[in-house]
């Protein structure tokens, strides 16, 4: 059966679906309210029986004013939208209800997708609605609901929308909230709530308001929680940790001294800024004996970088035996990650870091030997602060190594150490000019080039630290597990952030990408993609990366000189499919365009329900991996094309959801 299609009461014979429409009325004419009574010969459906069993207990005052002649006049009521017969949408905002939400009335409308009982004199506990499986968006906020949590509402996986606000629940807040995994946006401010916040980490949780309960403990630092600010968490007098600026109760400090405070939160490049973060390092720590060697035991790696400002703190003292810590090696091009087996640690002066530190002490020039920020940037640090910075390295890439860089006033940033070989026929008038042009690029997906830095062989990039990892991650899971590919819509809105990015790049200047691949793709505070490395392929001499290979147009493979806004386009063909498929570039098969949409499909594992959107995509992808650069359409145009397949989905999901 058609489960769209209109279902009658199956377990009712005629007499007992009269009886209880009897019944209903019976019920109704104590409440004062004027009702039509039906034909005879009239069967409700379950969807009406459902409606006038909610509206005897939730409307006391008769403000709904609802009656029945035909079989479907019900969808014609107030409030109510249906689809071939069913109700997929009940709204009855501000409608100053009043009354109960009682069990077995709108928790039978299984095709429900819109539920909005918001800013009404609605009491008592919530129902067991786990009934309504399809139900997209719940607004109950604004009423006198009681009780715990709605345990049911745990159950309804599609949900994206939920709105328990301004109401009187109370007790703990599940740790299941992270199972509703579509979650968008989550109010449950001005409410009794008490205990602890879960680790909630939705991927697209975009809205989340729990202020004025009494909420308490630490606020877990999840990628998901960390993308708020303080506002989201007011009014819990009792919320401590990172995200709230709030210090917790802490153990005895690592380090015992009359002085010692807790370690601030780590501050953003932004909110350093907002904030007056005192940037001086560090200088009241004495050290007992002067020509100590620094170091730190592994247990003492893995605390806070508050702690370790007491460590690199002594500006003068300089070690002539400190042995150089190596740091990890790897197989292959190791990816950012925020949680991944490349989290080992070089705190102090690193390899990296003392390399820098020998150069500094040559004469500076104007433009050479100095941190160099791009225009407009605040002068947040200096270099001799960057080189006592703690460092974990993140990665090994084509155009250099990667380094996570926490400085002693708490500021995180990530700097990147040019392979001096493969720019060692760049001048310094050309990388000065060059880094001046990729660092005034500005856009929100574009990981912001915030300083450089050249001296003697030296050169360094720094930019934004992005704490969410990279595309390639997200893509490609654990190494040791086979990912399953993304949602198709994720690959949509992730296509459409690398696009604006890119068609930024070519529009605002004569620049080009040159080395876009999945890792070169970070993932920002809200989620959105954000390109990086962007053309700093342009510095370097021709060379041949494996892994870099299968992006790489055919007229690039033989030089990467002869890169072009062209070469940019089949990398994001490439990447595209790759995004589609779960599959690296390197296990792309050789493919005709016409077969590429049938391996989509496959790979996906696809049953056709989403064939339309994937073959539009797809079909995007083969355009811009078209052999012949003269025949790839320019990133704009792509950009251009994106949009408007996200305009005919957005189109027909509101077509066929009846909205």
């Amino acid at each position: 059966m058609n489960p769209i299609l209109p279902t009658f009461l199956p377990s009712l014979s005629l007499f007992s679906s009269f009886l209880l429409f009897s019944l209903f009325v019976t019920s109704a004419s104590a409440s004062g309210f004027d009702f039509q009574i039906p034909p005879e010969d009239l069967l409700l459906p379950s969807d009406a029986v459902s409606l006038l069993s909610f509206k005897s207990k939730a409307d006391l005052d008769n403000k709904l004013l609802y009656t029945l002649n035909e079989r479907f006049d019900y969808c014609q009521w107030q409030g109510v939208k249906c689809v071939q017969g069913r109700v997929v949408r009940l709204v009855l905002q501000s409608f100053g209800l009043r009354g109960t939400l009682a069990p077995n009335t709108v928790s039978q409308l299984d095709q429900l997708r819109i539920l909005s009982l918001h800013n009404n004199s609605l009491e008592g506990p919530i129902p067991d609605l786990s009934r309504l499986f399809n139900l997209k968006s719940l607004f109950l906020g604004r009423n006198s609901f009681v009780g715990s949590f709605p345990p049911s509402i745990l159950t309804l996986h599609r949900l994206q929308t939920l709105d328990l606000s301004y109401n009187k629940f109370t007790g703990p807040l599940p740790v299941r909230l992270s199972s509703l995994d579509r979650l968008i946006t989550l109010r449950l401010e001005w409410n009794g709530f008490n205990g602890s916040i879960p680790p909630l980490n939705q991927s697209f949780l975009e809205v989340l308001n729990v202020t004025g309960n009494n909420l308490t403990g630490q606020i877990p630092v999840t990628p998901t929680l960390s993308r708020f600010n303080t506002s989201s968490f007011f009014w819990n007098p009792d919320l401590c940790g990172e995200i709230v600026n709030k210090a917790c109760h802490s153990p005895v400090p690592f380090f015992e001294t009359s002085n010692a405070t807790p370690p601030p939160s780590i501050p953003s490049v932004q909110s350093a800024q907002s904030q007056d973060v005192l940037l001086s390092p560090v200088t009241h720590v004495k050290h007992k004996e002067t020509g100590m060697i620094l170091g730190l035991s592994v247990g003492a790696a893995v605390l806070v970088a508050g702690v370790l400002c007491f460590y690199v703190a002594a500006r003068t003292q300089r070690s002539q035996t400190t042995s150089k810590q190596a740091m990890p090696q790897f197989e292959t091009e190791t990816n950012f990650s925020t949680a991944s087996a490349m989290n080992d640690r070089v705190d102090g002066k690193g390899e990296f870091f003392a390399k820098v530190k020998e150069s500094e002490e040559m004469p500076k020039t104007h433009k050479s030997g100095n941190l160099i920020f791009c225009e407009g940037e605040a002068e947040l640090f200096n270099l001799e602060q960057l080189m006592r910075a703690s460092a974990e390295l993140l990665g090994r890439g084509t155009m250099g190594t990667t380094y996570k860089a926490v400085l002693c006033n708490q500021l995180i940033v990530t700097v990147k150490r040019l392979d001096a070989t493969k720019t060692a026929t760049t001048s310094s008038e050309v990388f000065d000019r060059h880094l001046g042009a990729v660092g005034a690029l500005r856009h929100p997906n574009l990981v912001p080039v915030r300083a450089y830095f050249q001296a003697k062989g030296e050169r360094l990039v720094v930019y934004d630290y992005q704490p969410n990892g990279s595309l390639y991650n997200l893509i490609h899971g654990s190494r040791s597990a086979r990912a399953k590919p993304l949602h198709w819509t994720s690959c949509l809105k992730i296509a459409e952030d690398l696009a604006q990015g890119i068609a930024y790049i070519h529009q605002a200047s004569r620049l080009i990408h040159g080395n876009l691949k999945s890792s070169n793709v970070l993932l920002g505070a809200e989620f959105e993609a954000c390109l990086t490395d962007y053309g700093l392929s342009a510095l370097a001499e021709a060379y041949e990366d494996p892994d870099c290979s299968r992006y790489q147009a055919p007229e690039t493979r033989k030089s990467s000189r002869n890169a072009t806004q062209k070469s940019d386009v089949y990398a994001f063909g490439v990447l595209l499919l790759e995004l589609l498929t779960g599959r690296h570039p390197a296990h792309h098969p050789f493919l005709e365009p016409t077969d590429m949409p049938e391996w989509v499909r496959v790979v996906r594992e696809d049953d056709g329900g989403d064939s339309n959107q994937l073959g539009m995509l797809t079909e995007v992808a083969s355009l811009c991996s078209t052999t012949s650069p003269e025949q790839r359409p320019a990133m704009w145009q792509v950009l251009k094309m994106i949009l408007e397949i996200k305009e005919s989905v957005m189109t027909e999901d509101s077509e066929s959801s009846g909205f």
